[in-house]
C-alpha cells in the first residue's frame, strides 16, 4: 500500500517485538529493523534500549507502558507509541500515515504518540 508522502527524512527505525513484522514493509522509505529480526526477542526494554543506542533514530512500539518504565527523554533515539485497539496489522495499518509523520524529524529523547 502506498501512503501520502511526508517530508522525506531517512530514519533508522527499530520495531518492537509487539509490532507485527508486516508493518516494516509499510515504512519502507526508512531503514527498518525488527527486534525479532535482530534476534533480540525476549530482551527486557532497558537492555533493548542499550542495544538500540547509536544504531537507531526511532523505536516504534505498541507498549503503552514503556513511557512509564524507561527514561525516554534520556534516550539517543525517539520513541513512537502506536495506540490501536489491538496490535494486529489490520488495526495498525490505519495509523501508518500518522506514524510516517511522527517519524519525520523525530529527535533523541522525544516521545510521540499516534492514535486512530
Amino acid at each position: 500500500m502506498r501512503w501520502p508522502a511526508t517530508r522525506f527524512c531517512h530514519v533508522r527505525v527499530l520495531l518492537d517485538e509487539n509490532v507485527p513484522l508486516d508493518l516494516a514493509a509499510e515504512l519502507s522509505q526508512h531503514e527498518v529493523s525488527t527486534v525479532v529480526g535482530l534476534g533480540w526477542a525476549g530482551i527486557k526494554n532497558g537492555e533493548l534500549f542499550r542495544r538500540a543506542a547509536g544504531n537507531f533514530d526511532a523505536f516504534v512500539t505498541v507498549d503503552r507502558n514503556i513511557e512509564f518504565q524507561q527514561p525516554i527523554s534520556r534516550q539517543p533515539f525517539g520513541v513512537i507509541i502506536m495506540h490501536a485497539v489491538t496490535n494486529r496489522i489490520e488495526h495498525l495499518l490505519p495509523l501508518i500515515p500518522q506514524t510516517l509523520q511522527a517519524l519525520d524529524g523525530i529527535a533523541s529523547g522525544e516521545l510521540r504518540k499516534v492514535r486512530g
